[in-house]
């Protein structure tokens, strides 16, 4: 009983809140959108690679967070000034030194730090050990920082340190770049609001005077007083000029209260964009967390109408049309991609357009897949570029060269390796098999890789790579649709089919077969496939791939027998045991964390299974996992994301999730309906017009329809389309305790699957 009174109390305090926020912008208490974000969520992963605090504006290529090894780390390096690649690499480190710089050894010093704060436009901490107090905000292309040190009696030392490559004292400014790969640099110009006296170069432990440094840890010191310094700075991926002129456009002070105060507002207008009334501050911080996620990629590389191009290693004009990279295609085509359709469709055409110049600044033509500031990295597996363009052409996002895009798509399906992690690896084996065959075929337990074009470490992926290319090849027919190339549509939509050549209908599993065709036998869905079940799977047992089949629900739900024995089997797997240790199951299965029974939240093929009892009449378990599933694993800690947030992907589902609908088919103008947490979202969409999702009585507890009426009028199905709500309108949805079973079950009330 004292354990069901504490429940009902909290769900007491989130009810009570329903009828004190929205009295101001963003709640009763004066807060606004971005007050509500914390990026310290996810800080401390699970298993795999946590989340970062990172402080950057919307989209921009200007991106920082604390050097550490991770949020525990007792000690950072430095104080960055650019993340080059999301999550991963930053370039150039600012550090400050008091004392005699002979004595000096480190050009990055590491210090013990407290009281930190981080927003996503500021950061600020007192280095404990050096007597600094730290702040810093920024702009889209520039930094400030204001550091206040207590220097007293002993020389004054700032710091700057390039990874590998150059670094010029002038002036009392410092320009450079640093190398990031055989063909890209980052520059950087810095100037002091405080002239030095002096310039020394920090080489093999030794200071000597000077004021250019080359080479590995190439690094510059620079002599001035004590107390309050300020320092600004730009940076660039085309020149050291760019970046001072980046610099002088963006940031004419050094106060940084300044630029922190432009910067939120830029933030609150990009989160506002989603505006929330009522529900708990718990579930908007969860919200407008998620939100500042999705908004940290892709990063727009434009530079006064220039942009540099890891492509082909050139600049060019980007003639009106800002040009974007860093976006890991595998995880953000499910929901990142169609939340920017509905927020921001001129930056979705812009992004699309950037992907389509990055194929013609090839010789291969082919679309990217993970677009990164130093070119297309081309991991994971499958093309799901393919799934971006095909679903902007279906939301009516179309001023771009679709000709080009078509042509680019079908060469990185059919002319690349469809092998996994194979970069730019031509068209092998593999692919001749999969065109004759339908299906990529697997390695029999103990049977050597023979084929050069397989990644040792990532295997064939068969089956992951099979069901990820039949749904390519379903979004390449969407394209030639729209083009009027309705033999190639029907073509590819025949092959988008090709998932049921791997399916088992004894086990009703998607099952690898070997080259002759043959089941491989004995199997087992969970733990067979070695590290990550990369032998069959990728990153994820048979029970996920299981549903990997999003462009033809209602062929999956027939393969499977019938809505009955479907619903049976998306029960079984949420009831399913790990079946071993969770010493031994997270060995096999570093990716699939955030378990409930074999489903795992953490991994981006798992998103849309919860919805699936939409399209089997079951929507009110759809209502009752999305709930229970936001609950468990999203929450506002230091491990409240359940397994990597791979920029913006795993975020925007839960920005879908918390307001009720979700985009499960991308290529299909269609959302299902789920279960609202907030008694009205407006989303401010692209075209200027507004619509509202009402809940009414949503709480912890009311979380199933009771009635709907879209804009005005009796609403019984689990879906929208595109069209409904880029009109502009309200979904008024009734909510309850208790599940009503009847609205959206019935099977003409189901969502529309893409093949027919």
């Amino acid at each position: 009983m004292k354990q069901l009174s504490s429940f009902f109390k909290k769900a007491l305090v989130c009810m009570a809140a329903l009828s004190l926020t929205g009295m101001a912008q963003a709640g009763g208490d004066g807060k606004t959108w971005v007050d509500y974000v914390n990026p310290y969520i996810g800080n401390i992963s699970h298993l795999l690679v946590p989340t970062f605090p990172t402080v950057q504006l919307p989209n921009s290529m200007l991106r920082v967070y604390p050097e550490r090894a991770d949020f525990t780390a007792d000690r950072i390096n430095g104080l960055p000034l650019i993340v080059t690649h999301h999550r991963e690499r930053s370039a150039f480190n600012l550090s400050v030194y008091c004392g005699d710089i002979g004595s000096l050894r480190d050009n990055v010093i590491s210090y013990t730090y407290d009281n930190e704060r981080i927003t996503p436009y500021s950061y600020s901490a007192y280095l404990d050990g050096a007597g600094v107090q730290v702040d810093y905000s920024l702009s889209h292309q520039s930094g400030i920082y204001r550091l206040q040190t207590a220097c007293e009696g002993v020389p004054a030392y700032l710091l700057l340190n390039s990874g590998d490559g150059s670094l010029t004292v002038k002036d009392g400014s410092v320009s450079g770049w640093q190398q990031l790969d055989a063909k890209t640099r980052v520059y950087l110009y810095a100037e002091l609001q405080q002239k030095p006296s002096q310039a020394y170069i920090l080489a093999g432990g030794k200071a000597v005077r000077g004021t250019k440094a080359e080479g590995k840890s190439a690094c510059v010191a620079l002599a001035v007083s004590g107390g309050d310094l300020r320092l600004r700075y730009g940076v660039s991926f085309i020149s050291t000029e760019q970046a001072r002129k980046n610099l002088q456009r963006e940031i004419k002070t050094y106060d940084v209260e300044t630029v922190k105060a432009e910067a939120r507002k830029v933030w609150n207008e990009a989160l506002g964009r989603i505006e929330l009334t009522g529900g708990c501050d718990r579930d908007k911080t969860i919200f407008y967390t998620s939100m500042y996620r999705y908004y940290e990629r892709q990063i727009c590389m434009s530079e006064d109408g220039l942009y540099y191009s890891a492509s082909d290693g050139k600049a060019h004009k980007d003639n009106g049309s800002p040009y974007y990279t860093d976006d890991w295609i595998w995880d953000t085509y499910r929901a990142a991609h169609p939340l920017r359709v509905l927020l921001e469709a001129e930056k979705e055409r812009d992004i699309i357009r950037s992907f389509v110049t990055m194929a013609q600044q090839t010789d291969s033509l082919w679309l990217p897949t993970f677009p990164e500031s130093t070119g297309d990295s081309r991991r994971m597996n499958s093309n799901h570029t393919v799934a971006v363009v095909a679903d902007a052409l279906s939301k009516g996002i179309t001023d771009f060269d679709v000709n080009t895009a078509y042509r680019a798509a079908r060469n990185v399906i059919y002319n690349k390796s469809l092998a996994p992690w194979s970069a730019n690896t031509p068209a092998g084996w593999l692919n001749a098999f999969y065109v004759k065959h339908g299906y990529i075929p697997a390695l029999r337990h103990g049977e050597k890789e023979y084929l050069p074009e397989v990644n040792p470490n990532e295997k064939r992926q068969p089956i992951a790579v099979t069901l990820g290319t039949s749904y390519d090849e379903w979004c390449l027919s969407r394209i030639a649709a729209y083009l009027g190339k309705t033999s190639d549509s029907r073509y590819y939509e025949n092959r988008s089919l090709n998932y049921r050549n791997v399916f088992n209908p004894e086990t009703r599993f998607f099952h690898p077969k070997d080259s002759a065709g043959e089941f491989i036998k004995p199997f087992d869905y969970i733990f067979d496939g070695g590290m990550g079940a990369r032998d069959f799977y990728g990153e994820n047992n048979g029970w996920i791939y299981r549903w990997d089949v999003q462009h033809n629900i209602a062929d999956l739900i027939r393969l499977h027998g019938g809505a009955e024995q479907f619903n049976a089997d998306l029960d079984e797997m949420f009831n399913t045991p790990l079946g071993r240790s969770k010493f031994e199951f997270y060995a096999k299965l570093p990716d699939h964390t955030g378990n409930v029974g074999q489903f795992s939240m953490a991994n981006e093929p798992s998103l849309h299974i919860p919805y699936l009892y939409n399209y089997s009449g079951r929507p009110w378990m759809t209502q009752k996992r999305i709930r229970t599933l936001l609950k468990e694993w999203f929450r506002n800690d230091l491990m409240g994301v359940p397994g990597d947030e791979d920029g913006g992907g795993m975020s925007a589902f839960v920005v879908f999730s918390m307001i009720g609908i979700y985009p499960v088919t991308p290529g299909l103008p269609v959302y299902n309906i789920g279960s609202p947490m907030f008694p009205s979202a407006k989303i401010h969409l692209s075209n200027g017009k507004t619509f509202e999702i009402v809940a009414q009585g949503a709480s912890d507890v009311n979380k199933y329809i009771q009635s709907a009426a879209l804009n005005g009028k009796q609403w019984d199905k689990p879906w929208l389309t595109h069209d409904d709500l880029v009109k502009g309108g309200r979904l008024v949805l009734v909510m309850g305790d208790k599940a009503n079973r009847k609205w959206g079950a019935r099977p003409e009330d189901a969502p529309p699957s893409g093949v027919k």
